[in-house]
């Protein structure tokens, strides 16, 4: 019985090193990533973590990633730990350096805009920035090169530089529909089973043969 791809796997494209699954490559216990999300890479794997910019072990924020999510190369994740005084003076962050500064920062603190987190089936393409404490809900779509600085909903389409809404990509009825489906909860086996289903244009007329079942 064919069952997809073995999730378990680092490179489930035999010999090709430069598409991982991605929750076997990442160490960092602060990534936490879905089943058969892959992340692909011009040049190496090892990149992602790279690109997770400012992630740093005292601040304990969070990138979580769904399942069966696309990541392109040279995507980047800004996380908590870039953030600066945005009400005070100066952004300038000075107890860092010390030398008569250290106590620049005393009763005070970076503003704090939390986790990272992005949804299932969520696409986001060529050298896009997800800042901190953006959420990106199912089924969404990132463009290439976007800037996403604010939440993103469910199974919505935004690019540019701050990333905006170009469009749905079904009616909100729709839309509604496939959220309370969840299909990439569904076990492997009835995955596999409505793989052509998932790949399918007509949705309504697929939604109402797959309730059939």
């Amino acid at each position: 019985m064919m069952t997809g791809p073995n999730k378990d796997h680092r490179f489930p494209l035999g010999k090709y090193d430069r598409l991982c699954f991605l929750k076997n490559i990442v160490k960092n216990p602060n990534i936490i990533v879905g089943d058969y999300t892959y992340y692909d890479d011009f040049e190496n794997v090892e990149n992602f973590e790279k690109n997770v910019k400012y992630h740093f072990d005292f601040i304990g924020d969070k990138l979580i990633i769904g399942k069966f999510c696309m990541i392109a190369s040279d995507v980047k994740f800004i996380m908590d730990g870039a953030n600066h005084l945005t009400n005070a003076l100066s952004t300038y962050p000075f107890a860092i350096f010390g030398n008569g500064w250290e106590k620049a920062m005393e009763g005070k603190s970076y503003p704090k805009k939390g986790n990272i987190e992005i949804g299932n089936d969520v696409w986001i393409g060529y050298n896009a920035t997800i800042m901190a404490g953006v959420t990106i809900g199912d089924g969404a779509i990132i463009a290439a090169n976007a800037i996403v600085v604010k939440d993103v909903a469910p199974y919505t389409v935004v690019g540019g530089n701050p990333a905006k809404e170009i469009k749905k990509r079904f009616s909100e009825e729709t839309i509604a529909k496939l959220l309370q489906l969840k299909w990439w909860n569904w076990d492997v086996e009835k995955i596999t089973e409505h793989v052509q289903h998932l790949t399918d244009d007509k949705i309504e007329q697929v939604l109402k043969e797959m309730n059939k079942k």
